[in-house]
C-alpha cells in the first residue's frame, strides 16, 4: 500500500505473536493460491475480489485493505503497466496474456498478514512478461536470504536492487515494504534499493513485508485519477511480489509461504 512515514519504534515480536502472524499469513497464502487458479480470460477483477473476500471471511478473518485509508476493495489487482493498488471493477475483464499482480492482506486475531503475487493470464504471455515475473520473484528471495540476525536492512534492499539491475529492469522507489504486526504498516520501511551495511540492524522478532516492484522500463510512477492505481509513467509492464518474513535465530521465516 502507500508509503507512510514511520513515526514509531520498531517492535520485536514474541514467539507467540509470530505464531499469530503465521496464521494470518497462511490465510493470505491460501487465498492467493485459490486466486491463481481463477486468473482466466473472461474473469473480471471484481470476480476475483468477491472470491477473495468470501474465502477470507470463511476463515474468520477480515480483509485488511478494505476501508484502509478509504481503499474500497479486498484486493489490489494491477494489470500490465499498473504497478500496485489497482481497484477491482466489474468492467475490468482479464484477457489472455495479461500480466496480473494481486496484493492482499487480512486481519486474524488482531494480527495482519500481507503478500502479493504476479502471474500471466492463460499461456500466451509475452516472453518479457514471464521474464519480468521471474525477476520480481528472484529479487524477493534475494532479499529474504539477507534476513538474518546481525545483518542490516540495507543488505536486504541492496540484494533486491542488485538482482533487478542484473536483469536490466527498473526498481520502483516511490513504494516500499514495511514492518507488520498488529498494524498493517509498521516501522521500518523496507526500500527495494539501498546500500549494504546501512539502516537498522535486523534483530530476532522483527517482522517485515518485503515487496519488490519491478518495471520493464523506467522506474517513474504516476497515480491515476482514482487516487490509488499506480502505473509506470512510460507504459512499460510491471510485476510485484511480496512475502511477510520474521527474523529468527535460524534465519528468515517466510510466514506467507504456503504450507
Amino acid at each position: 500500500m502507500k508509503k507512510k512515514k514511520a513515526s514509531r519504534r520498531i517492535s520485536l515480536k514474541a514467539s507467540w505473536e509470530i505464531e499469530k502472524l503465521l496464521v494470518a499469513n497462511q490465510i493470505v497464502a491460501r487465498t492467493l493460491e485459490m486466486l491463481r487458479e481463477n486468473l482466466l480470460p473472461g474473469v473480471t477483477t471484481y470476480d476475483l475480489d468477491r472470491l477473495a473476500e468470501e474465502y477470507v471471511i470463511s476463515c474468520s478473518a477480515i480483509p485488511a485493505f478494505k476501508g484502509y485509508r478509504g481503499y474500497p476493495a479486498t484486493l489490489c489487482v494491477s494489470i500490465n503497466e499498473e504497478i500496485v493498488h489497482g481497484i477491482p471493477s466489474p468492467d475490468r475483464v482479464l484477457e489472455a496474456g495479461d500480466l496480473v499482480s494481486i496484493d492482499m492482506g487480512v486481519i486474524h486475531d488482531e494480527y495482519y498478514g500481507d503478500a502479493a503475487i504476479s502471474q500471466v493470464v492463460g499461456e500466451s504471455g509475452s516472453p518479457e512478461a514471464y521474464r519480468l515475473i521471474d525477476c520480481a520473484k528472484e529479487a524477493l528471495f534475494s532479499g529474504i536470504e539477507k534476513v538474518k540476525k546481525g545483518k542490516r536492512l540495507g543488505d536486504v534492499s541492496s540484494a533486491i536492487q542488485s538482482k533487478v539491475e542484473e536483469y536490466g529492469y527498473g526498481v520502483v522507489k516511490q513504494f516500499v515494504g514495511h514492518g507488520i504486526g498488529k498494524n498493517l504498516h509498521e516501522p521500518p520501511e523496507v526500500p527495494n534499493y539501498g546500500k549494504k551495511g546501512r539502516g537498522p540492524k535486523l534483530k530476532k522478532g522483527m517482522v517485515i513485508a518485503i515487496e519488490p516492484m519491478v518495471t520493464a522500463g523506467g522506474a517513474d510512477v504516476k497515480v491515476l485519477a482514482d487516487g490509488w492505481t499506480a502505473v509506470t509513467k512510460d507504459g512499460s509492464l510491471a510485476a510485484h511480489y511480496e512475502h511477510s518474513v520474521a527474523v529468527t535465530d535460524h534465519g528468515p521465516l517466510i510466514l506467507s509461504l504456503l504450507r
